[in-house]
């Protein structure tokens, strides 16, 4: 999973912050098993930009971390008085999500090594400053997809590249599903879009205390439940939508 902080500057590096906390107690909650492999931070504690891995601990897909959490890719939006914000005044900004699955065997995803170009460089921390004086941080790009992977959060130049590679081949995977799935939403028209970066997927409303899911229609009066990991009834909505939508497929195909 990734969150990046989107429209709304400081207020939505703290945004994104807050759905980290609620992805992890949302995990915590499932027993599953949580890595944070790359994070940039804000000065005010927010997130910048944030990768991590979700590890579940069952064998059956059906209650796996893929099956749960592929609904809570694309655009978040929050409503809400910014600490920053002097007047009361409510702004809307928003966070963006993306989930892939991870490749469990390298070998899932054939990634050529002439087909990476790798950059070295220092790693920097707040406000620019050289962190490290080695050039341990590494940059890879793919460029048959043009998909460029940063790491600089290890020591060394060896554990970044490996945990580069680890990302690059889940995005390479998630790329390569995409494009499987643009090939059969002729057919799917009208299903919830789980991998669209650009769609508006959910607005949190804070002085309502409201969580609204603009796919499904769903909408409740707990959002302070649901900042505390209490994620169930909402990705059950995008569930059962779905299969709604599954089994009208296979009716109208009938």
């Amino acid at each position: 999973m990734e969150i990046k902080m989107g429209e709304g500057g400081a207020e939505s590096a703290l945004f994104a912050a807050d759905l980290l906390r609620m992805y992890l107690h949302y995990a915590e909650s499932k027993k599953w098993k949580t890595e944070i492999i790359e994070q940039t931070t804000s000065d005010l504690g927010g997130i910048k930009d944030i990768q991590l891995a979700i590890k579940s601990n069952t064998n059956d897909p059906a209650e796996g971390v893929w099956a749960h959490l592929k609904y809570e890719g694309g655009v978040h939006r929050v409503q809400r008085v910014p600490a920053t914000e002097s007047q009361g005044r409510i702004h809307t900004s928003a966070a963006g999500v993306l989930v892939f699955p991870e490749v469990d065997e390298p070998e899932e995803v054939e990634i050529n090594h002439n087909d990476l170009k790798i950059d070295v460089y220092r790693s920097s921390g707040p406000g620019g400053q050289s962190v490290n004086t080695t050039d341990s941080a590494v940059r890879i790009t793919h460029l048959p997809t043009g998909i460029v992977v940063a790491m600089q959060n290890e020591k060394s130049q060896l554990q970044n590249k490996e945990a580069g590679m680890r990302v690059l081949r889940a995005r390479v995977l998630a790329r390569q599903q995409e494009e499987i799935d643009a090939a059969a939403s002729l057919v799917r028209k009208g299903q919830i879009r789980t991998m669209d970066r650009s769609e508006r997927i959910r607005t949190y409303n804070f002085p309502e205390n409201r969580i609204a899911d603009h796919r499904t229609g769903y909408k409740a009066y707990n959002l302070d439940t649901v900042m505390n990991g209490a994620l169930d009834a909402v990705i059950e909505s995008c569930i059962l939508a779905d299969e709604a939508t599954r089994l009208a497929e296979i009716g109208d195909h009938d």
